[in-house]
């Protein structure tokens, strides 16, 4: 049997608000078009959360607080039909030197073995170029977005990279023609 595609999403600034360090379900705010967005992408692949929460690091948060809003993002993709394999989270910060934190690869190749996937057939779509850069060294096609903190860092972003003004313009890239846009 064929190993599936991915998508491995960022979680704030694009499925969500970037809100700074949420430690409550209440502070978030979805992006119009992500339930549409995830709603078709998870039709043809499995989708997972890689985030890096340094806030956690610096005592900002606690990795129970990340916890939380974690499961409120998933329960709420679920009740929209959008089912999230796993959330992976590194709660270090960038100088630390830990091995978890984006663009290190850890997390998807965890979701390679555990979950059977194609890294070559899988996608990261985030607004950092970090999240590009993992994509890169995953052998994966990263897309950039141009919510959250994308028009920031825009650029920073590698040359060449596919960049989209947001989560449903991303998930139009990664599906074949017509399928990217919502039904009507």
């Amino acid at each position: 049997m064929e190993n599936a595609g991915a998508v491995f999403l960022d979680r704030d600034g694009t499925l969500i608000e970037d809100r700074g360090d949420l430690s409550c379900a209440s502070h978030v705010e979805f992006f119009d078009d992500t339930f549409a967005a995830l709603s078709r992408l998870g039709e043809r692949y499995k989708l997972f959360i890689v985030t890096n929460q340094p806030g956690v690091a610096l005592g900002r948060i606690t990795i129970e607080d990340v916890r939380k809003v974690n499961d409120y993002v998933s329960d709420t993709l679920r009740r929209h039909g959008v089912d999230i394999i796993e959330s992976y989270v590194c709660p270090h910060a960038r100088g630390d030197g830990c091995g978890c934190i984006k663009p290190n690869v850890h997390f998807l190749k965890i979701a390679e073995a555990d979950h059977a996937i194609d890294l070559r057939r899988s996608f990261v779509v985030g607004d950092h170029p970090h999240d590009v850069e993992l994509a890169r060294n995953a052998g994966a096609t990263g897309i950039y977005v141009l919510t959250g903190h994308g028009r920031r860092h825009l650029d920073d972003v590698p040359e060449g990279a596919m960049v989209a003004g947001g989560i449903l313009e991303a998930a139009g890239m990664i599906l074949p023609e017509g399928e990217g846009a919502p039904k009507r």
